[in-house]
């Protein structure tokens, strides 16, 4: 079984996060391709999938699903034992609902606040149709919670919270104001592994898109502090081989004083970004190369 998955931006692509939480989330394999929309090259790869035009498109042996929805439901049909929805009949009723009427819902929210997990601002004004957004999201997340008792929207993380996931994004980067328990649950999205691993590679890929800024001011982004690594030059690495891919090494990392290798730049970079959200780089840090 051979997949592929195409998305855009890691930094400010929301659909393209949501799709991609759908298989790493989930165990699920899939080989990613990430398009650059400000080229021709984008429609060139997405050619060959009509009628597929936007990101993600979920391409199988057996054809091509463009819709995040319909994208979860197909893998939640290939794959019931990933666990996509719960298989609590209320809490999957439940959990449906909120990933359909985010779907659909919150056009002020995502036009006011697009994502942007590159920079996070404060003194953002909140707009009545802003605030009407926000408190429908804060009404929804509320009711699951109490509904499945935590700590996901269904209880354990299903597709509900997959698409919620970028609004948590909004409501860290912008500083939007919203009650502890919403609070709550964004941070656990900032410090949840994947989220973490999708963000540091916006920082290994791409760059800093202006058509994105806000006139607001800058602060620090509000999940965890990544420890403090930089690229290196020169050194011996306490590994022979990349902890991603097994390959030879070819790029060094420096953190804490000690020296680690990758096999390409990506690898190494998005652990400079983040190197405790990868958790093959926290084994190798914890064995010194020696596991």
């Amino acid at each position: 079984m051979s997949y592929k998955l195409f998305i855009g931006d890691y930094s400010y692509s929301s659909w393209s996060l949501r799709g991609w939480l759908l298989f790493r989330r989930f165990g699920i394999e899939t080989d990613i391709h990430r398009i650059d929309f400000s080229t021709d090259a984008a429609w060139s790869a997405l050619a060959p999938h009509a009628p597929a035009r936007t990101v993600p498109t979920f391409v199988t042996e057996d054809g091509v699903i463009w819709d995040s929805l319909a994208i979860a439901e197909e893998l939640a049909d290939r794959h019931p034992e990933a666990g996509l929805w719960p298989s609590d009949p209320g809490l999957r009723a439940m959990a449906r609902s909120l990933a359909a009427e985010m779907h659909s819902g919150f056009a002020t929210l995502r036009s006011d606040c697009p994502m942007n997990t590159r920079t996070a601002y404060g003194e953002v004004p909140v707009s009545d149709a802003l605030r009407a957004d926000l408190d429908r999201v804060e009404m929804l997340w509320s009711h699951a919670l109490s509904r499945s008792g935590g700590p996901w929207l269904a209880g354990t993380y299903s597709v509900a919270d997959a698409f919620f996931a970028p609004v948590a994004a909004r409501i860290a980067g912008y500083g939007l104001p919203v009650g502890d328990t919403a609070q709550a649950y964004v941070d656990r999205h900032l410090d949840d592994g994947a989220f973490r691993r999708f963000r540091a590679m916006g920082f290994a890929c791409g760059e800093t898109l202006q058509r994105y800024a806000k006139p607001y001011p800058t602060r620090d982004w509000p999940g965890p502090r990544p420890r403090d690594a930089r690229p290196g030059e020169t050194g011996t690495p306490v590994n022979a081989t990349c902890p991603y891919s097994g390959e030879p090494v070819t790029h060094l990392m420096e953190l804490d004083g000690t020296i680690y290798g990758f096999c390409n730049a990506f690898c190494r970079d998005k652990t400079v970004a983040d190197p405790e959200a990868w958790p093959a780089f926290v084994d190798l840090m914890q064995t010194g190369g020696k596991g």
